[in-house]
């Protein structure tokens, strides 16, 4: 049977020095991939970095691979908090506006750290599903419920689906590739435009 890798951490930090411990591992890891790449962080080196001590790295991540599944449930977790405030707010607005804010947000979200986000995209192995990643999907599945009345969905799964991978791959590449889409609003004018003649039912 193969041997499965763990990417749990060994424990959570509960007193303020404990998190302020992981929370330095974590940056120092983030640091490393962003410079470097995957490749070059290895666990001696991230504790190097954090300046702590490798036995105090390994009391809370038994391994590489249990640091990057923490730094990306981070990562992402900021950015589904942006997420949430937007489906939030709009619960009570029309589809046209609250789908504008939405796509907005998921801009803003891909702004806090477009290099780490694409180097946890690109380079590190994904093991498993975040939480953060299923509380997005869980939002925007949210989201169309609430609206519907407007939205033709057959199949609510599959619309969820399509909806958070158009988003999230013209977003990601957009913030990646072309900045220059996001100025004066281009991109997200466009993508509303293309998320709507989707979802709306046609009459």
């Amino acid at each position: 049977m193969p041997h499965k890798t763990r990417v749990t951490p060994r424990k959570q930090p509960k007193q303020d020095r404990s998190k302020m411990t992981v929370d330095a591992i974590l940056t120092a890891a983030a640091h490393i991939l962003t410079e470097d790449g995957y490749d070059t962080a290895s666990t001696n080196r991230i504790a190097e970095r954090a300046g702590v001590s490798i036995g105090s790295l390994y009391q809370y991540f038994p391994n590489k691979e249990a640091i990057m599944t923490a730094l990306r449930e981070r990562h992402i977790d900021e950015m589904a908090e942006i997420v949430e405030a937007a489906v939030n707010q709009t619960a009570q607005q029309p589809i046209e506006v609250a789908l504008h804010e939405l796509v907005k947000a998921c801009v803003a979200a891909h702004r806090i750290d477009p290099t780490l986000h694409q180097v946890l995209d690109e380079q590190v192995p994904r093991l498993n599903q975040s939480s953060a990643e299923a509380k997005i999907i869980l939002l925007l599945r949210e989201f169309l419920v609430q609206r519907h009345d407007r939205i033709q969905v057959q199949n609510l799964e599959l619309t969820v689906f399509i909806l958070e991978r158009t988003i999230e791959s013209l977003v990601h590449a957009a913030v990646i590739e072309h900045p220059e889409f996001l100025q004066e609003n281009q991109l997200e004018e466009e993508m509303t435009r293309l998320l709507l003649s989707f979802l709306i039912r046609q009459v």
